[in-house]
């Protein structure tokens, strides 16, 4: 069964979405994070997709209060990420509550760091964030172009162990005009042994069942679930429905 991931992205201490990850376009939401952590749950949710926004732009964690609150309150599986830098980062994330830590940023500034880090806290503690534009990596919170290919990237952690990767198609983010299913279906057939999980575009739950019909692991909802395109009560249905079949 595909993992529904709601993302939750936290600025100033309140959900945000962000266009195609532009700061310059920032949609503000009522929502308390906490409390729309707790709704996920209360809807058969298991996982949630944390991101330290302002952590992603100044290269540096900023919220490791809010992943404490929402770890201790809730069950749910926390991946987190956004300025995540060194040891001590990674220590403190998982003694903070995330499950797993999400990697973009250092996995290219330091990638002999990071497949350290696969040995030394184990990879399923550590989640790759291949988060692309036609094809290129981006950074710094998808604010800086590097000259590295998506599949290239891939490739590097795949050979040193990495067993989740996060791909975002940042052309699509934001926009709730469909996942880039080509991109996912070739991820797929090239690294058939990683769980990719499938970020930007999601606008209805069909997008979701092609997804888990292309066969990535997991699926991340933004945009898509705040502005009610996606109900909760339609994500719960679609667990039970899986679960019991």
């Amino acid at each position: 069964m595909i993992q529904i991931i709601p993302s939750l992205a936290i600025m100033d201490g309140k959900c945000v979405r962000l266009r195609q990850g532009n700061f310059d376009d920032v949609q503000v939401y009522d929502e308390n994070p906490l409390d729309l952590a707790k709704s996920f749950e209360d809807h058969g949710i298991q996982h949630l997709h944390m991101i330290d926004l302002e952590g992603s732009k100044q290269g540096k964690t900023i919220n490791f209060d809010m992943l404490y609150m929402i770890a201790k309150t809730t069950n749910l599986k926390i991946s987190y990420g956004g300025g995540l830098a060194n040891d001590e980062d990674i220590v403190k994330t998982l003694e903070y509550g995330a499950t797993q830590a999400t990697l973009g940023t250092i996995a290219v500034k330091d990638r002999e760091l990071v497949a350290s880090w696969l040995i030394s806290f184990g990879r399923n503690k550590i989640m790759l964030s291949a988060d692309a534009l036609d094809g290129i990596i981006h950074v710094s919170g998808w604010q800086r172009k590097t000259n590295i290919l998506l599949t290239d990237f891939i490739s590097f952690f795949h050979d040193r162990g990495v067993q989740y990767v996060k791909c975002s198609d940042i052309a699509r983010d934001g926009l709730m005009k469909g996942p880039n299913f080509e991109l996912y279906r070739k991820l797929v057939n090239l690294f058939p042994a990683l769980r990719f999980i499938a970020s930007g575009g999601i606008s209805k739950m069909d997008d979701i069942k092609r997804l888990a019909d292309i066969g990535v692991y997991g699926v991340i909802v933004g945009k898509a679930l705040y502005e009610k395109a996606i109900s909760l009560h339609e994500i719960e249905n679609y667990i039970t429905s899986s679960v019991n079949s």
